[in-house]
């Protein structure tokens, strides 16, 4: 037997997670968190569909929450075996992951004080800190190229994606009785010509292609545009003696800014500011991304050889202590404020918010995909107050778009990647929403794909004859 399956981001964004049966073995490709509002939020509650002891071995494109969020709770529930990831990727697993347990376990604990008072049954984290921890002691570090065999009848081989640190393209061929198919998974494809990390690597054979395609229905502007419409909202902050508030996701975003920073600093008079990195997070994963220089790309290479670390600047602060943090809310104007979480969904972005965010002298930069219900979400589509912690709190502050700051391919960008294969093969788009999957979907037909599946959540595609049911 040689099946795939569609646990999660089939339809959606969120909640990675396939799984594939070989023979009498059984796989995950991705273990990822649920994200979103709260009514999406809960589904990480609900058991997984199938024993999680039988699963033999996972495997993860990359270290973002929605690929591997769950890998906590996949232990809990009885996986015991190994998880293979990129080098890099682990090490920011060990950030994310432990990151995600503490935060589950702080807001159980805000929730359940107002339960209490109110004598309804308590609540239990998703997953604790230990947990998190604890699974770390399940990841097998593997390098870019190398062909492994990680089960009988399984072998992959991981590539540069191109998305964030360590995140990987795989390669996956199975074999069950006589028969032999290869699929690839995209992961999350990077942005052609994004700063820090090559491009997505180029794979020419395929049997089936599982491709991501969030931001399948457009395109992003140039980077030249995006570089400066990024200087322009920095002279129009200065020019009205405001500050800038930037939710930036702690791996990939954050540090993708400090170098442009860094890049542009006489340019954007940025000795001007007085920058601040509030998470410590992110301070953490920008010393990752340091630290794993092998896998930049040819220019942050050089840069790095030239200049040194090229995440610090000369007015880099960083903030790793809530005191340091609250201090910066008493400054009112020449301040860069990089902070967490990245889709304004919790973190120290929103105490900034609640100080500045109904200043008409503020600036918001939105720099990074917003999934649907997120507070990040409501500002990009307009929303003229927020809700902050039960208070509502008017929105004055300009909210600015940047589109093509992006982790993620544009449509020319998936197009592009799929064109390298040979022979068009089949292909089934996920990560991605209806809108952008279905106008992606009609472009790949009429580049002549053999099929093109868009699952839904459950769906299983029989490999061997490669059919849908």
């Amino acid at each position: 037997m040689l099946q795939l399956q569609f646990l999660g981001a089939a339809q959606e964004v969120t909640g990675s997670c396939y799984l594939v049966s070989v023979g009498k073995h059984k796989l995950l490709v991705e273990c990822g968190l649920i994200q979103g509002s709260y009514e999406d939020e809960a589904r990480n509650r609900v058991p997984f569909p199938f024993d999680a002891s039988d699963i033999d071995a996972v495997v993860l494109t990359h270290s973002h929450l929605d690929h591997s969020g769950r890998l906590p709770l996949l232990a809990k529930a009885g996986y015991s075996g190994p998880i293979y990831t990129q080098n890099a990727s682990a090490d920011l697993c060990q950030i994310l992951l432990k990151d995600s347990g503490y935060l589950n376990e702080r807001e159980v604990e805000w929730e359940n004080r107002k339960r209490q008072r109110k004598r309804l049954p308590l609540l239990e984290p998703l997953y604790t800190l230990e947990e998190a921890k604890a699974v770390m002691d399940q990841f097998v570090p593997l390098d870019y190229g190398v062909e492994t065999e990680i089960l009988p009848g399984v072998q992959i081989r991981l590539n540069d994606a191109g998305h964030i640190l360590g995140s990987s393209i795989v390669e996956m061929w199975l074999s069950d009785n006589g028969v032999t198919r290869k699929l690839v998974f995209s992961g999350d494809l990077g942005h052609h010509g994004a700063p820090i990390l090559n491009d997505p690597a180029i794979i020419e054979e395929a049997d089936l292609v599982l491709m991501e395609s969030t931001y399948g229905d457009r395109d992003h502007r140039s980077w030249d545009e995006t570089w400066a419409e990024l200087e322009e909202v920095l002279l129009s902050a200065r020019h009205d003696k405001g500050i800038v508030m930037i939710p930036a996701f702690a791996v990939g975003r954050t540090q993708e800014l400090l170098y442009a920073f860094n890049l542009n600093y006489e340019k954007w008079d940025l000795d001007r500011w007085t920058i601040f990195l509030d998470s410590p997070m992110a301070i953490e994963a920008t010393e990752t991304y340091a630290r794993h220089s092998d896998v930049y790309d040819p220019e942050a290479t050089k840069f790095r050889q030239q200049n040194g670390n090229p995440f610090m600047l000369p007015n880099l602060h960083m903030s790793r202590t809530a005191e340091e943090s609250m201090a910066i809310n008493r400054i009112r104007s020449g301040a860069i404020v990089i902070a967490g979480s990245g889709m304004c969904s919790g973190g120290r972005i929103k105490h900034h918010f609640k100080h500045n965010i109904w200043r008409q002298n503020t600036h918001v930069l939105i720099v990074g995909y917003q999934a649907r219900g997120t507070l990040g979400r409501k500002l990009v589509d307009g929303a003229e107050q927020i809700s902050l912690w039960g208070e509502t709190v008017s929105v004055a502050a300009k909210i600015h778009t940047i589109g093509g700051f992006s982790a993620h391919a544009d449509r020319d960008g998936l197009l592009n990647w799929y064109k390298q294969f040979k022979d068009r093969p089949a292909i089934a788009l996920v990560h991605g929403e209806p809108e952008a999957i279905e106008p992606l979907a009609e472009r790949i037909k009429a580049l002549g794909a053999h099929k093109v599946f868009t699952p839904n959540p459950g769906d299983t595609i029989d490999l061997v004859h490669k059919k849908l049911h």
